[in-house]
């Protein structure tokens, strides 16, 4: 099956260059006026019958593209989502990575989904969130696929999505029980009162571990992608405590889910030398603990030596993530 994006004026040249392609998918305006997401493809790649659309994580767009050639050459053709005030989608009015409710994501998953399902003809569509990403994929896909879920709440028509992979899901505040507990019940005041105050933000250890400029082996937009981040906001927090709330009662998606995550954790808050082979973001054990009760078809894969995106990991780590993922999708009949 073969799709020529370029005879579709649509898609436009994107910033990774080369064969790469962009579409700018138009959203329902707010408060702030204009909003858009972005769907990237490589528009050299012959289109398969399966489908790949990847969700990146907080402060964070995509720019992997040895991912793309990992599953492209795995027989998947690859398609990544920059979400509403992230990356590409980000635009000069907007308030960065800021929203209220993370449903608001189910527009322009849903655009995506249509797109990739009904327009480019693919049959097969899987799904791989990572951290943050991996938080909201897994809400969307829950209201998608879980029993009883009727047709899609928003402007788009119903989808259907095969399979999830999560990267690394960010299912908890990976921050003692009692810091957990206080600080959720001071946003849940603050967060309707006051949403746009500042509560927090990154730490640059991790990006400056990543960035080749600071000595790591990746190369990428810093102001898309700054070491520091952009403020972490009381209503954005609120949203994502009750992601997090929902996933602790548990939640039911009905698609098969692979959730990978490094086989241990690092300290967030300081450098060290294992930054970059522990997940120095996340707590994996909380990861491990929530996992299964995600849906009634889960598998959990631990990566040893792995970063906290695993697709950035060092080798052989890296290659572990990407075989894990295509062996799971080949047992799945995917």
């Amino acid at each position: 099956m073969t799709v020529d994006l370029t005879s579709d004026s649509r898609w436009e040249p994107d910033m990774l260059g080369g064969t790469w392609l962009a579409r700018t998918l138009r959203l329902r305006p707010d408060e702030e006026g204009e909003v858009v997401a972005t769907l990237v493809a490589d528009g050299a790649r012959p289109r398969t019958h399966r489908a790949i659309l990847y969700v990146h994580g907080y402060v964070d767009y995509f720019f992997q593209t040895h991912m793309a050639d990992v599953l492209a050459d795995d027989g998947y053709t690859f398609y990544a989502l920059d979400l509403r005030r992230y990356g590409r989608s980000l635009r000069p009015h907007q308030t960065p990575n800021y929203v209220t409710r993370l449903s608001d994501y189910a527009e322009e998953l849903d655009t995506a989904a249509r797109i990739v399902r009904d327009e480019l003809g693919h049959d097969e569509l899987v799904v791989l969130g990572h951290s943050t990403g991996g938080l909201v994929t897994a809400l969307w896909a829950d209201a998608r696929t879980r029993a009883g879920a009727g047709p899609s709440t928003s402007t788009t028509s119903a989808v259907q999505i095969d399979a999830l992979v999560l990267n690394s899901p960010w299912l908890d505040l990976n921050e003692p029980w009692f810091s957990r507990v206080v600080s959720t019940r001071l946003i849940d005041v603050l967060g309707p009162l006051a949403p746009r105050t500042p509560v927090g933000g990154l730490r640059p250890h991790y990006g400056r571990a990543l960035h080749k400029d600071t000595g790591g082996e990746w190369d990428y937009d810093l102001t898309l992608k700054p070491h520091e981040g952009f403020p972490a906001r009381a209503g954005w927090l609120r949203a994502v405590r009750r992601g997090h709330a929902q996933v602790a009662r548990g939640l039911d998606i009905r698609c098969p889910v692979l959730v990978l995550t490094p086989d241990a954790s690092g300290d967030p808050k300081r450098w060290h030398d294992a930054i970059l082979t522990t997940d120095s973001v996340l707590d994996v054990q909380q990861t491990a603990r929530l996992a299964p009760g995600l849906g009634p078809d889960v598998t959990l894969v631990t990566v040893p030596g792995a970063a906290h995106d695993l697709s950035l990991a060092p080798e052989p780590a890296r290659s572990r993530f990407f075989e894990g993922v295509t062996a799971w999708l080949a047992s799945k009949g995917l």
